[in-house]
C-alpha cells in the first residue's frame, strides 16, 4: 500500500506538470536527442509529448508511471507508422530505450528498501546510475546497428 501511495503521488506529478506546459519545456530541453533517435516524428507531433513524458518518468526511475506514458506513445506512434502490420523505427527504439532507460533517480528502488528499513536506502545511486547508462548506450548501439543491418 505504501507504494500505491508514491506511484499515485507521481503520476499525479506528472500531470501537473503536463497541465503547466513543463512538457513543454522539458521537450523542448530534449528535442535535440529525441529527435536524432526519432527522426521519422513529425515536429509538434503528440507523440513527442509522450515519448518526453515516458523519458522524464524513466529518469526518475518511475517505472510504473512511466508505462502508460510509453503505451501512449507507442499508440501515437503506430498512428505515423505506414505499415500496420510491423513495427516501425520509431516503435522499435522506443522498445529498447524503455527496456534499458537510464535512471538518475531510482525512486521506486529506494522506497522499497526504504520499506525493508534499509540502513541506507539511497546507497544504491551510484550503481544504479553507472548499469542502466550502459546498459541503455548498448541498447540504443544495438537498435541503430541492426536497424542498418536490415536496411
Amino acid at each position: 500500500m505504501g507504494l500505491c501511495g508514491l506511484i499515485c503521488l507521481w503520476m499525479g506529478l506528472l500531470r501537473v506538470a503536463e497541465a503547466a506546459g513543463l512538457v513543454q519545456s522539458l521537450g523542448r530541453m530534449l528535442s535535440p536527442l529525441l529527435r536524432r533517435l526519432f527522426p521519422s516524428v513529425p515536429k509538434g507531433h503528440p507523440a513527442m509529448g509522450a515519448l518526453v513524458m515516458n523519458v522524464s518518468a524513466n529518469l526518475l526511475g518511475l517505472g510504473n508511471a512511466a508505462t502508460p506514458m510509453g503505451l501512449k506513445a507507442m499508440a501515437l506512434l503506430q498512428e505515423l507508422n505506414p505499415d500496420k502490420e510491423h513495427a516501425s523505427d520509431a516503435m522499435q527504439t522506443l522498445l529498447a530505450l524503455n527496456t534499458a532507460a537510464i535512471t538518475l533517480m531510482p525512486s521506486m528502488v529506494i522506497a522499497l528498501r526504504t520499506a525493508a528499513a534499509s540502513e541506507d536506502p539511497a546507497g544504491i545511486l551510484g550503481a544504479t546510475l553507472l548499469s542502466s547508462s550502459m546498459g541503455m548506450a548498448f541498447a540504443l548501439l544495438l537498435d541503430a546497428v541492426l536497424r542498418r543491418r536490415r536496411r
